[in-house]
């Protein structure tokens, strides 16, 4: 560790209780999406940036109700590098309030956890993020380029107001690197993730009575149910990787089973997964239905595009020889990845590795995010951030400080070694 990164990590020490304060203040804004206060979480942010110093830009022509926050230290360079940083401060809906064992807003720390809606998922990784643009900003620290985050609001439910908006309007051209803080745990960072695709099927029947409908009548639900329960056909399903990144398909199989503890889930990371997550049909019980439709999420492994899945569902259909059934689909994402022999990807395991005196691992991730936005401009991509993964988009959600703490030096030791940094 050299000793411009000693330096900021003392000086960071010294602001830890700052980096707590914004992460629980994050925590207590109700920026629930759908149907919540954006808007107190963007005042958080805006009033920590306002404090610290830090120059940025409010962006709602893309959405009033889903601005945008871009921040940025350093100056663009001829010769520099721009490092691009990328953060959420929405979160899903509590659900069941009976069903949390503390108050999801309370920002409190308990037992050297934070608690809360957001604390993994992912206002503490964003709250990293700030942080460590304040220490160097605060300490004129010199940077061979700029640092840019962009702060997303509607990230839960789908992005189109924030990062994808800010991909089709070319906000970040030419970056070196992105880094998302995101939540993955102490050991491991991710460097890809599967691709989704999310289908809307239609059936069509012919109505009738229901006390003769075994005989006269189509039924618009048996007949989508007989597709919806081959569509499990396509978990077997394998992806296709390159010789370099088997090592890391093995650790990323690892990963998944030791941290869901499900047998055989570690296919999750290279085999199509298959989600009915809504179905709809019929008007009253007695009567043949003659309309049904369902919602279905299919994850991609990477090699796998979307033409073979579309190929692979129209012979399903003609095989079952339904007749009668549409479909509308959303292709989010082509599975996407960064080489683990990038310099972003080697930077965060050297200082990952340092602060927390462990191994820490790059892998794919079976769940798909924002960082696709920017692998697609041939910006190298990972996510790290603090979590406690059991909490998330469930019930109380929670993560350890320690883990805020160190993530928030990774970003700072990183940074050192991205942008060349002098103080």
């Amino acid at each position: 560790m050299n000793e411009i990164k000693n330096k900021l990590l003392k000086l960071a020490a010294e602001k830890e209780n700052d980096l707590i304060d914004l992460c629980s203040n994050l925590i207590k804004a109700k920026s629930v999406n759908p149907n919540g206060d954006i808007y107190s979480a963007i005042n958080v942010i805006k009033e920590y940036l306002d404090k610290s110093n830090i120059e940025y830009e409010l962006i709602d022509r893309n959405s009033k109700e889903f601005p945008i926050i871009i921040a940025r230290v350093g100056e663009k360079k001829e010769n520099g590098k721009t490092i691009f940083l990328n953060g959420h401060c929405d979160v899903v809906p509590i659900g069941d309030i009976e069903k949390w064992n503390f108050d999801p807003f309370s920002g409190e720390i308990k037992d050297g956890k934070m608690l809360g809606r957001g604390t993994s998922d992912m206002k503490c990784g964003l709250g990293g993020l700030m942080f460590m643009m304040k220490v160097l900003k605060e300490n004129e620290a010199k940077l061979n380029g700029e640092i840019v985050l962009h702060i997303v609001s509607d990230e839960e439910t789908g992005g189109e107001f924030g990062t994808k908006w800010l991909y089709e309007n070319n906000y970040f051209e030419d970056g070196a690197a992105c880094i998302i803080a995101e939540p993955t745990s102490s050991n491991n960072c991710e460097v890809g993730q599967k691709g989704s695709l999310w289908f809307k099927f239609k059936s069509y029947g012919i109505p009738a009575h229901g006390s003769i409908g075994n005989y006269v009548g189509e039924n618009a639900i048996t007949k989508l149910l007989k597709l919806l329960n081959r569509l499990e056909d396509f978990r077997t399903i394998e992806g296709k990787y390159e010789e370099k990144q088997l090592p890391v398909l093995e650790d990323s199989k690892k990963i998944a089973r030791e941290s869901l503890k499900v047998e055989g889930v570690d296919n999750v990371i290279d085999h199509v997964t298959v989600n009915i997550g809504t179905i709809n049909g019929g008007t009253n019980t007695n009567s043949v239905p003659d309309y049904c439709e369902a919602s279905v999420d299919m994850r991609i492994p990477i090699g796998i595009k979307l033409p073979f899945m579309l190929d692979k569902l129209k012979s399903l259909i003609n095989e079952l020889g339904l007749k009668g059934i549409e479909y509308d689909y959303t292709w989010n994402s082509e599975a996407n990845y960064t080489d683990v022999d990038t310099e972003l990807v080697k930077a965060v395991v050297r200082n990952a590795d340092y602060i927390w005196n462990a191994k820490t691992i790059p892998a794919y991730q079976w769940a798909s995010s924002d960082a696709r936005y920017y692998r697609l401009k041939n910006i190298p991509t990972i996510q790290y951030g603090p979590a406690n993964t059991e909490g998330i988009h469930s019930y109380n959600e929670d993560v350890d400080v320690i883990d805020i703490v160190n993530c928030s030096k990774v970003y700072i030791t990183m940074m050192v070694d991205l942008l060349d940094i002098t103080l």
